[in-house]
């Protein structure tokens, strides 16, 4: 039985299997529609900007060669949108490999990375801190987010071993997790802020870019590729996953252990994204599905892929967000969600078909 299994996971992976130079060019197309689309995503908006007059801004703040920009313009493309859009990529490509990691994970094709409750205890972290004033201003919003998120995922665990660990239980355990966490931002929201207060909160939880600058950009970018770095290390651990636990704990694999560590790397990277541009759903749930559709199964092409895809979707979707109703800006989790509805169900009732 192990040498079957074993045999399935290296197929999945795509061990000795065609199509190397498929996922190559693959690749290098995925890497090029992003760099394209965050140098064209610069260029929107109100100011007249052209991809060279960016190139050039980012090659004068790299140390090679004299900006053409004024200071006016060489500031918005430099301090207001390149943060913005390189962290729009961040956070896409963050949130889609969560999601492709608890799918695999929890043998679940509707996880994502709000599974498990961690932006529900971030968005309390940071009303804490809005509304209530906890830490005399010494404490960020994102501080607040991001110790709101450990909360929620520490209760997570908590709940789940208590009800016997397995993956059935980790996910009702966020379901639990993340109503506790709503209701108890919605009560400070409702008793104790006031209504430019709770307006400016409501837009945040809705998932908003806005006003994000490089601390979050190198803050978030370090979270994802340590991230990054450990599932690539897990990948033909989650290949076997994908089989269940029992074919895992067949082939070796510590299935507590391994658990537990990939789901505090997803905590931990949600948290950071969370706290620094809100909540953003469906990107873990979408992605991942549209990933395996071109590459398949195997976690370590699978996971590279599916980390540009989200982070060339929300590059756009961001874009949309603030130009569509220009000067009027749409939080970027109410598009998401437009996109993201008609997908889940589809997907919803693509596992029906399957089941």
């Amino acid at each position: 039985m192990r040498a079957r299994v074993g045999a399935r996971v290296r197929v999945r992976a795509g061990v000795g299997g065609p199509g190397g130079v498929r996922h190559v060019l693959l690749w290098a197309a995925g890497l090029a529609a992003l760099a394209l689309s965050v140098a064209v995503a610069v260029t929107i908006g109100p100011a007249d900007i052209s991809v060279p007059d960016v190139w050039s801004a980012v090659a004068a703040h790299l140390g090679g060669g004299e900006a053409r920009l004024t200071p006016i313009r060489d500031g918005i493309v430099w301090n207001l949108r390149m943060p913005r859009t390189l962290l729009a990529a961040v956070c896409g490509a963050g949130l889609a490999v969560c999601g492709t990691v608890l799918q695999s994970l929890l043998r679940n094709p509707l996880a994502d990375p709000f599974v498990l409750g961690v932006s529900s205890g971030a968005s309390t972290g940071a009303v804490a801190i809005v509304v209530l004033g906890i830490g005399g201003g010494a404490v960020s919003v994102s501080a607040g987010a991001f110790a709101g998120a450990v909360c929620s995922f520490a209760l997570v665990l908590f709940l789940s071993h208590t009800l016997g660990g397995s993956a059935d239980r980790v996910v009702l355990s966020g379901v639990a997790a993340m109503q506790l966490f709503s209701a108890l931002t919605s009560f400070v929201i409702l008793t104790s802020g006031d209504a430019e207060t709770t307006r400016s909160v409501l837009f945040w939880l809705l998932g908003s870019l806005s006003g994000v600058g490089w601390i979050d950009v190198w803050l978030c970018g370090a979270v994802l590729f340590a991230a990054l770095a450990v599932c690539l290390t897990q990948a033909r651990t989650l290949d076997a996953f994908a089989f269940g636990q029992d074919a895992a704990a067949t082939l070796g694999v510590h299935v507590a252990r391994t658990r537990l560590l990939l789901l505090s790397v997803t905590a931990l990277l949600t948290g950071a994204l969370v706290s620094s541009a809100g909540a953003i759903g469906f990107v873990g749930l979408v992605l991942p599905h549209a990933a395996r559709a071109l590459v398949g199964s195997g976690h370590a092409r699978l996971l590279p892929v599916t980390a540009l895809a989200g982070a060339v979707f929300l590059v756009w979707v961001d874009t949309l967000a603030r130009t569509v109703l220009d000067p009027q800006e749409v939080p970027v989790g109410v598009v998401t969600s437009l996109i993201g509805v008609p997908a889940f169900v589809l997907v919803l009732y693509r596992t029906r078909r399957t089941t």
